[in-house]
């Protein structure tokens, strides 16, 4: 099962539950928020039977500490950036 099953994700979403950055450094993109930014890809769980948005937020915070967008982050410099797609195909397994 895939993110894209369980949520919708997009971008400029202010009705999301939370926001993941898109665009930043090494170090911060990917990483969740409560606060809006147009920029970032909002994440709006519809499956509450599968899934907490509250949990998928620790869950994603989990994979930026982790550091799983480094490799897939692109671009040049100190300014990188992660697609919603990207988020979209992060597989989720269930316990």
């Amino acid at each position: 099962m895939k993110l894209s099953d369980v949520a919708t994700i997009q971008t400029n979403y202010p009705d999301a539950d939370f926001w993941i950055v898109r665009r930043g450094s090494l170090k911060t993109v990917g990483s969740p928020s409560y606060e809006f930014n147009p920029e970032s890809i909002g994440i709006k769980v519809t499956r509450t039977d599968l899934v907490l948005s509250r949990y998928l937020y620790y869950c994603l915070l989990h994979l930026h500490q982790s550091g799983i967008w480094e490799p897939v982050a692109t671009g040049t410099l100190s300014l990188v950036n992660i697609k919603v797609s990207d988020v979209k195909n992060i597989v989720l397994k269930p316990r």
